[in-house]
């Protein structure tokens, strides 16, 4: 792996086979492909913004565990250790993806940003434009940055004039900093859930949940039977008859209601459900406060959908992330209007971990990498 600043040009001259494969991202999807690649002879390098692989992963929230189970989760070549669980630790995701790169000798170069992808001058390839006025010749080009790439925060307002604290759920490591506060949480996918839970096990003197979609609750695993398996096989199902069994296997906690689309068809739409991992016994013991959605701040108070006025001390948004690709990729006409990679892009060019299926995303992104790398081998 190396941690330099450079990254060397390649000619422009020799047939675009003999140029490298270039890797935007060096997460689990990115090094996954580069893994595949290398394994069939094709010379890759990942580019990385950072200093150091599975930058996502390294600023996740402390108590964060892997909601897939760890032998659905591992990258092809190297399976997660034993030791590390079950449900695997941030901690050890980031230790587990440093180890592969090591085992796989992957070209990993840090502290590089692409900032733009283009059709080669002569048609043969690509030239990435990088930080430090770089200009880096393609065969091929993997964008792999990653489906939680840049924070998000609805356009409230008043937001901006807000007195009281008001974070991204990205910047939240742990409960620390919100003993003995009134703490609202917004957004109730799998982040929010956690960190209300994380909140009110740590201290906080009040924690209230604003709901505005209520989601579909599952028990992470139910007599050893992980909920990831059921994810696995309800690909393979039709999806009116994955939301009628859903229905049955949904956890209900007061205050959230009852989600009135099924759980495939939220799927379908981008949503996956919520693995329970507290949040319905908080939310019973009456830790966790189910409240409505937000709609509005005026100085120190947060007006909610349902007229309601509160005050809290601090908010934090889990209210999602956009993928990023449009300053670098938008011109190319590869997005949907959503920003997310089209279904068939142009030849030479491959997305990864740009989906959030019920069946995880590590393992689809394991699933996917043998794929593109068999694809890139072939257009030899």
């Amino acid at each position: 792996m190396s941690d330099h600043t450079t990254a060397a040009s390649t000619a422009a001259s020799g047939s675009a086979q003999e140029l490298p494969v270039y890797v935007i991202g060096a997460g689990p999807g990115g090094l996954a492909v580069a893994a595949a690649l290398r394994e069939r002879g094709v010379r890759a390098v990942v580019l990385e913004k950072s200093d150091a692989v599975g930058a996502s992963w390294r600023g996740h929230y402390d108590r964060l565990h892997l909601h897939t189970t760890r032998r659905w989760s591992s990258l092809p070549g190297l399976r997660m250790p034993r030791s590390f669980g079950r449900w695997a630790a941030r901690d050890k995701v980031v230790v587990y993806l440093e180890k592969y790169a090591r085992f796989h000798g992957l070209d990993v170069v840090t502290g590089v940003e692409v900032t733009r992808v283009e059709r080669a001058g002569d048609g043969g390839g690509w030239l990435l434009r990088a930080t430090g006025g770089r200009e880096l010749t393609a065969r091929a080009v993997v964008v792999a940055t990653g489906y939680n790439h840049t924070p998000k925060l609805p356009a409230w307002p008043g937001a901006d004039s807000y007195t009281g604290e008001l974070r991204h759920a990205g910047e939240y490591r742990n409960a620390a900093p919100y003993e003995g506060r009134d703490v609202l949480v917004v957004g109730v996918g799998n982040t929010g859930a956690e960190i209300a839970v994380d909140l009110a096990e740590g201290g906080a003197a009040r924690v209230r949940l604003a709901v505005r979609t209520p989601p579909h609750i599952l028990r992470r695993s139910t007599l050893g039977w992980p909920a990831q398996a059921s994810g696995i096989l309800c690909r393979r199902l039709p999806k009116a008859l994955v939301d009628r069994v859903a229905r049955g296997l949904t956890l209900h906690a007061p205050g959230i209601g009852r989600p009135e689309k099924g759980l495939a068809t939220r799927a379908r739409e981008g949503a996956i459900p919520v693995q329970d991992v507290g949040l319905v016994k908080a939310v019973r013991k009456g830790r966790v406060e189910p409240v409505a959605a937000v709609e509005s701040f005026e100085g120190g108070k947060v007006t909610l959908a349902d007229g309601s006025v509160i005050t809290p001390d601090a908010v934090i948004a889990a209210t999602g992330y956009s993928r990023g690709l449009e300053p670098f990729l938008g011109h190319l006409g590869v997005l949907t209007a959503e920003g997310r990679p089209v279904r068939r892009p142009p030849a030479g060019l491959y997305f990864t971990g740009y989906t959030n299926p019920l069946s995880g995303m590590l393992r689809e992104l394991a699933r996917t990498a043998p794929k593109i790398a068999h694809a890139i081998a072939r257009a030899r």
